[in-house]
């Protein structure tokens, strides 16, 4: 099997609530309604944030940024007709550290936004994705 490939299964619990992950992997809880975990909606925002966070993470600590915190906010603009895709994705990074300058932490979000991140460019290329950084 490719390393490529990825796996993943998801086992309705009851409701509009499912467990999944990936084969002898830790399981997450979705919600359909939000009430008992986050929707399969904010569970896609995570995942880019997440996604992006981890490389960013990754950079700063290989920079010797001292990275001490990372904090992602999503918000997600969706269409008010089906499907409510998601038309816009602004992302806040909230990152402090002892060393972490906003050249540094700039780059390290650039890279990740543009370069590695695979939840972000496995999303529709017309969603117009946004960021800030907040240093502290």
């Amino acid at each position: 099997m490719s390393s490529n490939l990825r796996h993943a299964t998801l086992t309705w619990i009851g409701g509009l609530t499912f467990e999944g992950g990936a084969p002898d992997g830790p399981g997450i809880r979705i919600d359909g309604d939000g009430i008992v975990a986050p929707s399969p909606v904010v569970t896609l925002l995570l995942a880019a944030a997440s996604c992006s966070a981890a490389d960013v993470v990754s950079i700063l600590e290989k920079s010797r940024a001292g990275l001490l915190t990372c904090r992602i906010e999503a918000t997600g603009a969706r269409r008010e007709e089906h499907p409510r895709r998601f038309t816009a994705i602004h992302l806040v990074f909230h990152l402090a550290g002892t060393a972490v300058d906003e050249a540094k932490a700039r780059r390290a979000i650039d890279l990740s936004l543009e370069k590695y991140c695979s939840v972000i460019h496995s999303l529709a290329r017309d969603i117009v994705l946004t960021h800030d950084l907040v240093l502290g």
